[in-house]
């Protein structure tokens, strides 16, 4: 019954999300004049505001709990071991699902200390972005930039550690750059980019 409850919860805040991220899309990609459309700095807070709940819930009510109670546990190998994905990797795996859509909008994790170095800043927009999120952790880093010949908008937001067992996973991995995180520390950032039509 318990298991039943949790693959509803997790049913019902995927569809939520994937609704919400679709009437952002609509709502934002019709104008890029912003008198006649929403923003895109908007849209980048709708989509990381939605982001960032859907990770501290499945974080707090599903993996923290889940464990606490012994019925399943996250790893970093879920895949192999049948167990829970990291919350990391929930959002990676949200951010690749969003990406085959072939929408206009992405999302990904990004962090000077990534575990997995497909996770590592790429280019000078990243770079540069994750060492102002760390100036000032409240405001996203953004820009407008190009992608091959595609303007794109992107908002790098400051990822801090949701809870202590997030910082003691970094903190413990073997292949870790950085080994002494705290709950509520940045430890990269969560990339949003939104391409103009």
């Amino acid at each position: 019954m318990r298991m039943r409850g949790f693959w509803l919860g997790l049913a019902v805040g995927t569809t939520f999300t994937c609704l919400l991220g679709q009437w952002v899309f609509s709502a934002a990609s019709g104008e890029t004049d912003p008198t006649k459309g929403i923003s895109p700095e908007i849209v980048a807070d709708y989509v990381h505001s939605v982001v960032q709940a859907d990770r501290t819930f499945y974080q707090i009510e599903i993996v923290d709990r889940m464990q606490k109670k012994g019925i399943a546990f996250a790893s970093e190998n879920w895949r192999m071991t049948g167990d829970l994905p990291l919350p990391a990797q929930f959002l990676q795996e949200s951010g690749r699902l969003l990406a085959e859509q072939k929408k206009r909008i992405r999302f990904r994790l990004i962090s000077s200390w990534a575990i997995n170095k497909e996770h590592r800043p790429k280019t000078e927009f990243e770079r540069t972005g994750l060492t102002k999120i760390l100036e000032n952790t409240d405001r996203p880093y953004t820009a407008v930039t190009t992608e091959g010949k595609t303007r794109i908008f992107q908002a790098l937001y400051a990822d801090k550690a949701v809870s202590q067992h997030c910082a003691d996973c970094h903190n413990g991995h073997p292949q870790s750059l950085k080994r002494d995180f705290k709950a509520g520390d940045v430890m990269g950032g969560v990339l949003v980019t939104i391409a103009f039509p």
